[in-house]
């Protein structure tokens, strides 16, 4: 599978939120960008098809 280029962007978050996303990564078993990446795409994804 072909590498995506990846970027960094920095947000600004809760620290409780911070803290609640970090262990759900954990749970996941994904590293936290690629937790964020998934929750982010899905909710994108979903959006898109609602709006349709």
């Amino acid at each position: 599978m072909a590498q995506v280029e990846k970027r960094q962007f920095n947000v600004y978050l809760p620290p409780d939120l911070i803290k609640r996303v970090k262990h759900a990564s954990v749970d996941a078993d994904e590293s936290l960008s690629s937790f964020v990446e998934r929750v982010l795409e899905e909710y994108l994804r979903t959006s898109e098809e609602r709006e349709r």
